[in-house]
């Protein structure tokens, strides 16, 4: 692409020797773990020192060479130059030279199942977990259910070590008003037909054990209100995937969260009528110059409110002619018949002539960079879909930003402590500084003059406990898209 490197505003000071030492612990019970779970771990000694690594913090600065890590138990409790760090007596060294170390990735966008290109949605009880967890993803939240019980299931599953996989934040199934998008049916959405229908579906998840709510396509201005309301009263927080509402309209309503960034904002568009989703949107978004002061208000009506955005990217990049060929790696997780349509798929996307669609791409990327750069609070999720696979779609995430102009440690940052704190819970992770939960990631290779280093994992930290991203991946051959 045609683009340099910009961001990274936040810096966080050298931190060194700081121990911690009080917080009660509330990661992963290791003694709880099921035999499975134990069969993928790399490392599970109570104190581990990483040595000699390249530290992307996850606050935004410059990546720190020769540094050391000493973990104890579920939490860090050093991290300073290789050399002043004290390194327990007993503790296991792992000497990382050569390696990249980052907080485990938030995923703000990352369902529990996979929606193919047939088109059909399946749940990925068994894959989607492995899958995030093996390429690095360490917490994500759901952001729209079709199976909200499974999902619920595997949350509780995960937390008490009998399946391995990233904690996981509950989104209640989608919410929508009446209409005519067929996702409504497909993906067994709420539709929304009074404002009683609303408080009620909002107290109902609430009770269940979701934690945010997500809005689609076609709800009224009046239903989403609603809904933002009545999940505020119950202490949720609400996100949308919209097209009927604006994104001034809908952070004039108090939503939480934006979803797909640009892609899925219809204000724009002079031909929209009020709480309709037009067909025209997408392309008069491929028509919009940077420059125009309407983009300007938006960014800043959402910054001053507070509104948080979700990038996309990867998935966004599956539907313009610049789909990317499927990787080696995705066509061993996925089996023949998914890959088949996916092949179909990137063969018309290729060949039929929509050139506004890179322009729409385009502007997706200075989109981001502007709200960035503005003070906008950007995390990112895969949105797992018609080829970008759970995990795999979140790294790719990471290259493009970095294509987009964002530095690459601003980028980690939108990738891990940026959802923390769109989660609220940056006081336990998102950040590498003594005191939090260990979520780590180590890769081989250095992810600021090589970003595709990052599809290099060779650890993944969750709660102290270091998993074998082989082993977790391998258990998946063939598996997403069937369970």
């Amino acid at each position: 692409m045609r683009r340099g490197t910009r961001g990274g505003t936040w810096i966080l000071g050298v931190v060194t020797i700081l121990l911690w030492g009080g917080k009660p612990a509330a990661g992963q019970d290791r003694d709880a773990l099921s035999e499975e779970v134990r069969s993928y771990l790399a490392v599970s000694s109570s104190v581990v020192a990483l040595e000699n690594v390249l530290l992307f913090d996850g606050a935004g600065g410059p990546a720190r060479s020769g540094q050391t890590i000493v973990i104890r138990g579920t939490r860090i409790e050093s991290v300073g130059a290789t050399g002043e760090v004290e390194i327990p007596t007993g503790a296991e060294r792992l000497d990382l030279a050569g390696h990249s170390v980052m907080p485990g990735m938030v995923g703000l966008h990352n369902h529990m199942f996979y929606y193919q290109s047939t088109p059909r949605a399946s749940q990925m009880q068994y894959s989607g977990p492995r899958l995030y967890l093996g390429a690095g993803v360490t917490t994500v939240r759901t952001t729209g259910s079709v199976a909200p019980y499974q999902d619920l299931s595997l949350k509780g599953a995960v937390e008490r070590g009998e399946t391995p996989g990233p904690r996981i934040l509950i989104t209640a199934p989608y919410v929508i008003s009446p209409g005519p998008d067929e996702r409504l049916r497909d993906l067994g959405m709420y539709a929304i037909r009074d404002e009683a229908a609303a408080r009620r579906y909002v107290r109902y998840w609430a009770a269940e054990g979701a934690e945010w709510i997500k809005a689609y396509t076609q709800i009224t201005r009046e239903a989403l209100g609603t809904i933002i309301d009545e999940a505020h009263r119950q202490g949720m927080k609400v996100t949308a995937h919209l097209c009927s509402v604006g994104f001034r309209e809908a952070t004039a309503l108090g939503i939480d969260n934006l979803e797909h960034g640009l892609w899925a904002n219809s204000e724009y568009d002079t031909t929209r009528e009020p709480d309709r989703c037009s067909p025209n949107y997408q392309r008069s978004i491929a028509e919009l110059g940077m420059d125009d002061p309407r983009v300007a208000e938006t960014i800043s009506e959402m910054v001053a409110a507070g509104v948080a955005m979700t990038s996309t990217l990867a998935v966004a990049e599956q539907a313009t002619p610049l789909v990317p060929d499927l990787t080696e790696r995705d066509l061993e997780a996925l089996p023949d018949h998914v890959v088949e349509a996916e092949m179909e798929r990137r063969s018309i996307f290729r060949t039929t002539e929509m050139p506004w669609m890179i322009d729409l791409f385009e502007n997706l990327l200075d989109f981001e960079l502007a709200f960035v750069e503005a003070g906008g609070v950007l995390a990112a999720g895969v949105d797992p879909a018609w080829g970008a696979l759970p995990g795999y779609g979140d790294q790719r995430n990471f290259e493009i930003l970095v294509e987009a102009g964002f530095e690459p440690a601003a980028a980690v940052r939108i990738m891990s402590a940026n959802g923390a704190i769109i989660l609220g819970l940056d006081d336990e992770l998102g950040t590498v500084v003594p005191g939090k939960l260990a979520d780590l990631v180590v890769i081989e290779g250095d992810i600021e003059l090589r970003p595709s280093d990052i599809r290099n994992v060779r650890i993944v930290f969750k709660d102290g406990l270091g998993y074998d991203p082989e082993k977790l991946t391998a258990a998946v051959v063939g598996q997403v898209g069937v369970r």
